[in-house]
């Protein structure tokens, strides 16, 4: 342990996933930042508190944070995703470490963000001369970044070499089969788009108050989290909508199904309008109407089997009986690939793959006409992820079915959508048909997320990189 204990203190540093579960929430970022140098039992390191706030304000200006001084005293969730990120790598670099272990960084970022986070990881590893372990499975990140790749599977290592090597001149069938599955491109379908519009949507505005913000009159200030947004959807369309973290993606959502209370505008289902009515007047609707949400561990229910799970909405809805319920989630199991001995079993017994196909089960269980997907497959795997895809896509045309696809990730809303609306701060900056938006972007929003799409080609990522 103490052995131990010294390379984890002068050695050896980790940037993880999720740093606000990493970063303590009653600490400000500076207490944080000099805790390790105040009790490293390296007193040569540092040797004042004093000293120790120089270093760490040094770091925040180095890793981009804007007024580090003043920084300096905030609180994790003062900061955005980013730059909590931000943060965490100058708490991982705050000891001059000679090796940093970086589990899944950029994963939860926007593209944007992303691009800025890896040039100014690939920029430290440099100045600061420490070597990097960069893990993810986001192949365009890997790209980019690596100078080595190592390809692992079930604990075991199924490939190593350079990064040109590997992705240019793979030899594992398992690399060749990642490679494969990445969204490059549409997925050619048959046109299944009716002229008609199923969904409509006139200026929607979707508005929550700010209790951090209070006027001077006693009100509060608003958040515009959906502002005077209108959209069509075709019967048969599956609709792309993009967005940063915060834009009004998942509002928007859960405003046209009426999850949440509309501040103004009107929202139709066919010439039926759905604003306005009270939840029992919405009951017909919301077996017409189901959404996917983005984790299924969080939205099934831990102490519901999979044969509870997908039988609740076919008799709460009347679709089933005792009698046949069994015999109608047997085909729902078949439907979305799942094995029906697994029937009796809870979500935690499950991969992710497996339960987001529990939830897409759940949602087409009631034979709806009409679908939200957010944000379905960002936290698989890329192979998981392609399989999920061409599910979805595969119950569109057996089931007829309509479907706004949310998003962030660029490559899966092209290789998945008819149709593209990009939403910037509650509201719809540009729209178009996917590969006609893709090859001519108007707006600067729209083309600054298209440049920051990884590309899986490390001489092109690089160069990608190198003009952000």
């Amino acid at each position: 342990p103490d052995r131990m204990r010294h390379h984890r203190c002068n050695d050896i540093a980790v940037i993880f996933q999720d740093p606000m579960t990493s970063l303590n929430p009653f600490l400000t970022i500076g207490e944080q930042l000099i805790e390790p140098l105040i009790y490293h039992p390296d007193k040569s390191l540092i040797q004042s508190r004093s000293k120790a706030r120089e270093r760490a304000i040094q770091l925040l200006d180095e890793v981009g944070i804007i007024d580090p001084d003043s920084r300096f005293d905030c609180y994790p969730h003062e900061f955005s995703g980013g730059m909590r990120q931000r943060v965490m790598i100058a708490m991982a670099l705050i000891t001059k470490p000679r090796l940093l272990i970086c589990d899944e960084p950029t994963t939860a970022l926007d593209v944007t963000i992303q691009a800025q986070i890896l040039k100014l990881i690939k920029k430290l590893q440099q100045t600061h001369e420490v070597a990097v372990i960069f893990i993810s499975h986001d192949l365009g990140v890997v790209a980019g970044i690596a100078d080595k790749v190592l390809v692992m599977c079930e604990g075991t290592i199924r490939e190593t070499g350079n990064t040109d090597s590997i992705f240019y001149r793979s030899q594992n069938e398992y690399t060749k089969k990642l490679l494969a599955a990445i969204p490059s491109g549409p997925k050619k379908l048959e046109s299944r788009v009716k002229p008609e519009n199923l969904i409509r949507v006139s200026h929607l505005k979707t508005h929550f108050n700010d209790y951090s913000k209070q006027k001077i009159d006693g009100k509060y200030s608003q958040i515009k989290a959906v502002d005077d947004v209108s959209l069509n959807i075709s019967r048969g369309e599956i609709l792309g909508l993009v967005g940063e973290s915060g834009s009004g993606k998942s509002t928007l959502g859960r405003s046209i199904l009426q999850l949440v209370p509309n501040t103004a505008g009107i929202v139709n289902f066919g010439a039926d309008q759905l604003t306005g009515l009270s939840p029992r007047q919405l009951v017909p609707w919301r077996r017409r109407m189901q959404m996917i949400f983005q984790d299924p561990y969080a939205s099934l229910n831990p102490r519901m089997t999979v044969y509870e799970t997908l039988s609740e909405p076919l008799l709460y809805h009347g679709l089933a009986n005792r009698e046949n319920v069994l015999s109608k989630v047997s085909e729902l199991m078949d439907e979305v690939g799942l094995a029906r001995g697994h029937m009796r079993k809870y979500p935690h017994e499950f991969s992710g793959g497996q339960r987001q196909r529990i939830a897409i089960g759940r949602a087409i269980a009631t034979k709806p006409e009409f679908i939200i997907a957010d944000e379905p497959v960002s936290a698989l795997d890329v192979t998981i992820q392609a399989q999920i895809l061409d599910l979805i896509l595969d119950l569109v045309e057996s089931h007829n079915l309509t479907m706004m696809f949310i998003s962030h990730d660029l490559s899966v809303v092209r290789y998945i959508s008819d149709r593209v609306m990009i939403l910037h701060q509650g509201v719809i900056v540009e729209e178009g048909k996917t590969e006609e938006l893709w090859a001519n972007p108007q707006d600067p929003y729209t083309q600054n997320l298209l440049r920051s799409i990884p590309i899986a080609d490390p001489i092109l990522e690089r160069a990608r990189i190198e003009n952000i």
